[in-house]
């Protein structure tokens, strides 16, 4: 039987996902997530290297794979705020790599740090492009308002805790979405 080295990389990049998310970069094991794939750990280094490179690989591939279901389009900031939140609440694991990555990098630059930037300039020429529309306030920077409707959306993901001991919500409440969706139009609104 042939090796299939794609599946391979999917079930270790899977594996990756879910040990980071818990663990992150300093506490992360290659032998976990070889095992959690069910893969031989020198082939793990053998596909991604170290485990630096292991977690900028997957740290990337999340937040392409958010870019791709959130498109850049501004059609109305509660819709995207809406979308965001949506996105978190299916993939909480994203926002817990991202905060991983601040603890790691702090303020320096991250890896891949040049993609990103060209990817969040085109959310925020769209925000711009709103706001030259009247469709959006031009009263804040349209890089805040992308920034503050991203916080918006993902912060509850980030401390579920304070959001269950401030509001008593259940986890999955529709309220928190509707909540979100309004403070985005609120705070976006012309």
């Amino acid at each position: 039987m042939a090796w299939n080295t794609e599946e391979t990389r999917r079930r270790l990049k899977e594996a990756a996902v879910a040990e980071f998310a818990e663990h992150g970069p300093a506490g992360t094991r290659m032998d976990r997530i070889a095992g959690r794939a069910g893969i031989n750990k020198e082939r793990l280094y053998n596909y991604f290297g170290d485990k630096n490179r292991l977690f900028q690989a997957v740290l990337i591939e999340e937040l392409e794979k958010m870019a791709a279901d959130i498109p850049l389009g501004l059609e109305e900031p509660g819709e995207y705020a809406a979308r965001c939140f949506d996105y978190h609440a299916a993939h909480p694991h994203l926002v817990r790599l991202l905060q991983w990555e601040a603890l790691e990098y702090g303020r320096a630059p991250v890896p891949h740090e040049e993609q990103r930037l060209s990817h969040y300039g085109k959310k925020i020429a769209a925000f711009e492009a709103a706001q030259r529309a009247g469709h959006v306030t031009g009263s804040i920077p349209a890089a805040d308002l992308v920034f503050m409707i991203i916080s918006l959306s993902a912060w509850w993901f980030a401390v579920p805790q304070v959001a269950r001991m401030l509001t008593g919500y259940p986890e999955a409440a529709d309220s928190r979405r509707e909540s979100v969706i309004e403070a985005a139009r609120r705070l976006a609104g012309p």
